[in-house]
């Protein structure tokens, strides 16, 4: 549905402490030219954080009693309509939740109800996250790590209580976690500053514009984060690592075709399948010899593990790593000890992170989908692992149909909506989930059963 005259609505999450009244006050003062409403909700019978909100001319409405995300969305719903009857006074609304909610249903509201739907549009999801305290908050709340996967947008507040290095890992921590939200850091000088245009009129929920900020957005997501490519002799090499965040990372030496122009990007479409399947295994202490070898290499709890490659021809290789190289301070040497540099390399948006248990997960096909397949695959989804299923978005190109059709989902409620006809653009079917501990063996199973 059009998102035209209808009335955008921005939810700000975040755990608590995590900066979301300070960046609510920055959007209430900062001069962007729009009328705000605002809604807060405050666990327990008592509010407090309307009392934090600065004085301003937007009108601010309190809901207590209970989490926005289960007893009182039946009064969301009500302060919605009752805002309807003031319209002429604001341009758009923002929400903030309590920190101990979980934003899911709040989404879901503008999806279930009809009068939401043909009213209000979900701009977006913002959670705010702590730099300095986010690690500890995802270990003891399951909320922390919720309020990241359903963002559109994370802004990385309290950067200056750490150091850049920890602040680029939590970065990759966090994409790991939600490998379709744009991350903004907040400037480091002031809490919660960060760019208007970065939180209001995001179109987290409008594909189109989506892929307008990040046209790579949808690319299916590879098992590996770095691509290198290198000019190598005949001879022997050693792939040296230090110890890193995983005692093991699997690696895959292959040898360039004319086809990748030395392109990462296609280099990964090339030898995506053979990667996922582990073709050729090797193992700890191997020697990778040319052609395409894969590897998970075990790595000693201490000091440094050493892995030796021999080349036979001469010639240029790809060396796909599952992790970054700076997390093992990987380095490839030759056999008089210096290091060979590639030609060139690429990083990876993340569809993992460490902790595999909440990710994001992604599936592509240039085959049609057989819609009525789909739908029966699509309800069992559902049934099974709705409950783990957090985001899902996509493209769907439906045997027998000219229209591309956008899909969204939030936990079990899914809305399609067609975007228009192919026209020159290629057809492929793309679809990235993200959720807890989801079955991805059986969500490609199922995939692939449903296509023509």
């Amino acid at each position: 549905m059009s998102e035209v005259g209808r009335i955008p609505v921005t939810v700000l999450t975040g755990f608590l402490g995590s900066g979301k009244t300070t960046l609510l006050n920055r959007i209430l003062t900062e001069s962007h030219g729009q009328r705000i409403a605002v809604i807060e909700n405050e666990f327990g019978e008592i509010g407090v954080d309307q009392e934090l909100v600065i004085n301003a001319e937007e009108e601010i409405f309190e809901m207590n009693n209970g989490c926005i995300c289960c007893t009182v969305r039946g009064d969301l719903i009500r302060i919605l309509g009752n805002l309807m009857t003031r319209r002429d006074k604001f341009d758009r609304i923002v929400l903030e939740t309590t920190g101990l909610a979980n934003p899911g249903p709040v989404a879901q509201t503008f999806f279930v109800d009809d009068a939401m739907r043909d009213k209000f549009a979900l701009d977006g999801i913002v959670t705010m996250v702590d730099a300095r305290h986010f690690d500890q908050q995802v270990i003891n709340s399951e909320e922390t790590t919720t309020q990241v996967a359903f963002a559109d947008v994370i802004v990385l507040n309290k950067a200056d209580l750490v150091s850049g290095e920890d602040l680029d890992a939590l970065e990759h921590r966090v994409r790991g976690m939600n490998a379709l939200a744009r991350i903004v850091r907040a400037d480091p000088g002031e809490r919660a500053a960060v760019p208007m245009a970065a939180v209001l009129g995001i179109g987290g929920f409008d594909l189109a514009r989506a892929l307008e900020y990040k046209p790579t957005f949808l690319e299916p997501e590879y098992p590996f984060e770095w691509a290198g490519a290198f000019e190598l002799a005949p001879g022997d090499y050693s792939l040296v690592l230090q110890e890193g965040p995983d005692p093991s990372i699997q690696v895959m030496l292959c040898e360039a075709v004319d086809a990748d122009e030395l392109d990462p990007a296609k280099a990964a479409e090339r030898v995506f399948a053979l990667f996922s399947a582990g073709a050729d295994h090797e193992t700890s202490g191997a020697t990778l010899s040319c052609g395409l070898r894969v590897g998970r290499l075990e790595l000693a709890a201490s000091g440094q593990t050493r892995f030796a490659i021999r080349i036979v021809t001469a010639g240029r290789y790809w060396l796909f790593t599952e992790h970054l190289p700076s997390e093992f301070s990987l380095q490839l040497l030759a056999a008089d000890g210096g290091q060979v540099t590639p030609i060139v390399q690429r990083d990876f948006a993340p569809g993992h992170s460490h902790d595999e248990r909440v990710g994001s997960f992604s599936l592509e096909s240039t085959r049609p989908v057989n819609p009525q397949r789909f739908q029966a695959w699509l309800a069992e989804v559902l049934q099974t692992q709705g409950t783990r299923l957090y985001r899902m978005k996509g493209f769907l190109n439906f045997a027998g149909s000219n229209e591309r059709i956008v899909i969204q989902g939030v936990h079990m409620v899914v809305d399609t909506s067609a975007l228009g006809p192919w026209g020159e653009r290629a057809r492929r079917t793309q679809l990235v989930f993200i959720g807890r501990d989801l079955d991805r063996d059986a969500l490609r199973a199922g995939f692939d059963a449903s296509l023509e």
